[in-house]
């Protein structure tokens, strides 16, 4: 009886054949002391009863016997020796701080990073050289890019001499031969001016005795430019003004042969054998002068007004030749400048030459 009484009042003994023991094992719980508490799985593997709570108290570190929430997250930080860990990383005092030497080995190594020569790329990593074929065209005033787009459809455009049958062809303005029609397309690079130069002016960009002068009329432009051949002073008309080189020189030469046409008011009256005697060539104290046309544009009583084509560019030529025919010029215009024409543009007026203008000279004098 007493052995029995002892053994019921200590319940607590977890001997072979504890009551309470052998309930624990039948229930698969494991005892308090081997209990895991796994927190990253949700306190799974806790037995049946903290299965049964899912994330409850065990997987918050909150169960009977576990570590409290704290503890774990507090203990991790102190990885290493007592104030030993590096500053921001957790746990004790902060290190001691780096050596300048250090500091300055990081310092030189950057600085060798982003002082490297720059690679070059290939240019089918890059930029693509030039610009849109249809981009320059419409830029040149041959409409929009669609309608550029368009002319290239119709193989209206070549360039250097083959036609385009493809969109999206890269070209440089400066150095490509771009054409429309047969017309060479002016870059923006290039200006070309016609100017209608008034009697008194002078054909030159600067004069040192002050007189009125042809850079009179273009002293707002940036760009430098220069006149293409000369007019008499006294001679009104048509004179081109450019930044173009080889277009003007090609323009003078007499190589090209590049007709100009005046109209000249002279006194009659005329014998009809005049306009023969130009064509064939009046003599000149420099040589022979020949007129390329010749006719009579109106005749009021005495008074003629004739058109006198040539290609030369000899000083006064035409005044020249007409007085040395017996009849010397009141008035002189001149009217155009091989395919430019003066039209009704009035006198002192500048004016910027259209594309296809342009591309008329340009294939005026093979270029």
């Amino acid at each position: 009886m007493r052995s029995s009484g002892r053994n019921s009042g200590n319940r607590n003994y977890r001997g072979a054949g504890n009551q309470r023991d052998d309930n624990q094992k039948r229930a698969g719980r494991p005892r308090p002391e081997e209990r895991r508490y796994d927190v990253g799985e949700g306190g799974r593997g806790q037995g049946g009863e903290d299965a049964r709570r899912g994330r409850g108290e065990a997987a918050r570190g909150g169960a009977k016997g576990g570590p409290k929430q704290g503890a774990k997250q507090g203990g991790a930080k102190r990885t290493g020796p007592k104030g030993g860990g590096r500053p921001g990383q957790g746990g004790g005092r902060p290190g001691p701080a780096r050596p300048r030497e250090y500091d300055a080995q990081i310092e030189e190594r950057n600085r060798a990073r982003h002082n490297k020569p720059q690679v070059k790329l290939p240019k089918t990593f890059g930029d693509q050289e030039g610009e849109r074929l249809q981009k320059v065209l419409a830029r040149a005033g041959l409409g929009s890019r669609r309608a550029c787009e368009e002319l290239v459809d119709q193989a209206r455009v070549e360039v250097n001499g083959r036609i385009v049958t493809e969109q999206g062809l890269r070209v440089d303005p400066d150095k490509d031969e771009i054409k429309v029609d047969g017309l060479t397309v002016a870059t923006q690079s290039h200006l070309f001016f016609a100017l209608n130069k008034p009697a008194g002016v002078v054909s030159t960009m600067e004069d040192p005795d002050g007189r009125q002068c042809l850079g009179d009329y273009v002293t707002n432009r940036e760009t430098r430019l220069f006149h293409v051949g000369r007019l008499d002073t006294e001679t009104e008309g048509i004179i081109l003004l450019t930044n173009h080189g080889e277009l003007s020189h090609r323009l003078t030469h007499p190589r090209y042969g590049v007709t100009k046409t005046y109209l000249a008011a002279i006194q009659g009256p005329l014998p009809r054998d005049l306009g023969k005697q130009l064509k064939n060539g009046i003599e000149l104290e420099d040589g022979y002068a020949r007129a390329d046309n010749f006719r009579v544009v109106e005749n009021t009583g005495k008074n003629y007004l004739v058109e006198v084509t040539l290609h030369e560019g000899r000083k006064h030529i035409v005044r020249r030749m007409l007085a040395e025919a017996g009849f010397p010029v009141d008035k002189l215009v001149r009217t155009a400048f091989g395919p430019i024409a003066l039209g009704d543009q009035k006198s002192g007026w500048l004016r910027r030459l259209t594309n296809t203008e342009v591309g008329m000279l340009m294939r005026e004098v093979d270029l």
